[in-house]
Parts: structure tokens; C-alpha cells; sequence
């Protein structure tokens, strides 16, 4: 109960922008947990996709990768997809390649969606901090001006504790905006390269296949 205590009294007594600060800290955590959730259920989608796809390749089931690639909204499907496709009209390997990158660059802004945000709330919420600061700083030297002489330290130094107020606020919102920023990027690097080594097993499985398909042509010709 004090520590609530003491934290209503560090917010009351910060001033006006104490409230911009917290709306700010409010939307990036908002953002934060929104995305967090989206990566998180991207991640376990794709791995499932990826299995499946895996299974299909090895059965050269490629019409229902195409189809599941058309239907779904899971990137790992929409990419590997677009390879299969190339791979059915044309079996050179920089080309299916291309077609699966051409996939992640696709996938990768829905990814990034909004996660850019938190690195801006957070120079804001500081920003904030430090305007709400200065604009106290200036009412308290106004407020000290007209002031009794043998009030003017006392009054000068509350003033400038409750102005200093905003500042740590919003360094307080910003430390960890960055760091929600800086984690959810990883989880989404995290993604892309998943989606790389999956393009890479996938290329392989393909090759493999013409392979085969090749020796088969030639034995029976």
C-alpha cells in the first residue's frame, strides 16, 4: 500500500505532463503485446507449416502445397508455394530461389508492422519528460521571482523536485519501450531466418527430386 502511496504521489506531483507521458506508455505496451502475440503464433504457425510442407515434398504432393499456399495465410506456405510453382514450369535453382525470397519480402513487412513504433514512443515519452521539465523549471524561477526572499530556496528546490519528476517518468517509459523494440526486431529476424533455412531445405528436396525425375527419363528412354 505505500508503494502505491508513494507512486500516485510521484505522478501527482509531476504536473501536467505526467499524463502525455503515461498515454504513451500505455500505446507502446499496448503495440508491444500485439505484436508479441502475432510473432509468437507466426512462429508456431510456421513450424507447423513447415512440417507439413516437408511431408508433401518428400510424397511429391506439390498440388497441395500450391493449394494450401493459396488458401493460407501463413507465410511459410505463401513462400514455399511460389517456389513449388517456379519449380513446376522451370527446374533451374537461382529461379525457384528468387521466387521464395521474392515470398519473404512479402511477408517480411507484415512482420515489422508497427514494431518501428516502439522506438518512437519511446524518444517521445523522453522528449515529453524532458519539456515537462524545462516548462517547470521556468514556472518555479517565475514563482520564485516575486517570492519572499527567505522562501526562495525552499520554494526553489520543491519546484525543481516535482519539475525533475517528468523526466524520470519518461525515461521510465522509454528504457523499457526500447527494450520491447529491441526483442520483438530479434523475434522477427528470428522469423526471416527460419524462413531462409526452410527455402534452403526446400531447394534441396526440390533438387533431389529432378533428380530422380531425370534418372527415371533416362533409364527408361
Amino acid at each position: 500500500m505505500e508503494t502505491y502511496n508513494l507512486i500516485v504521489r510521484f505522478f501527482q506531483n509531476g504536473g501536467p505532463f505526467m499524463y502525455p507521458i503515461a498515454i504513451v506508455l500505455a500505446v507502446g505496451l499496448a503495440i508491444a503485446v500485439e505484436r508479441w502475440l502475432v510473432l509468437s503464433t507466426a512462429r508456431a504457425s510456421n513450424r507447423k507449416a513447415f512440417d507439413s510442407i516437408m511431408s508433401a515434398l518428400k510424397s511429391r504432393e506439390y498440388k497441395s502445397v500450391l493449394s494450401a499456399g493459396k488458401d493460407s495465410r501463413v507465410p511459410m506456405y505463401r513462400i514455399v508455394a511460389a517456389g513449388i510453382a517456379r519449380f513446376l514450369n522451370n527446374n533451374r535453382r537461382d529461379e525457384i530461389e528468387s521466387a521464395m525470397e521474392e515470398g519473404v519480402m512479402e511477408a517480411l513487412p507484415r512482420l515489422e508492422k508497427r514494431t518501428q513504433y516502439l522506438a518512437t514512443l519511446a524518444n517521445v515519452a523522453t522528449l515529453l519528460g524532458l519539456l515537462g521539465t524545462i516548462v517547470g523549471l521556468i514556472a518555479a524561477f517565475t514563482a520564485v521571482a516575486t517570492a519572499a526572499p527567505a522562501e526562495k530556496a525552499s520554494m526553489l528546490s520543491s519546484s525543481i523536485s516535482v519539475a525533475m519528476n517528468t523526466t524520470a517518468f519518461g525515461l521510465i517509459s522509454a528504457i523499457p519501450l526500447l527494450l520491447l523494440h529491441a526483442m520483438l526486431q530479434t523475434k522477427t529476424i528470428e522469423l526471416v531466418d527460419s524462413f531462409e533455412m526452410a527455402g534452403v531445405k526446400v531447394l534441396n528436396t526440390l533438387a533431389d527430386a529432378s533428380q530422380l525425375r531425370a534418372k527415371t527419363r533416362a533409364e527408361d528412354s
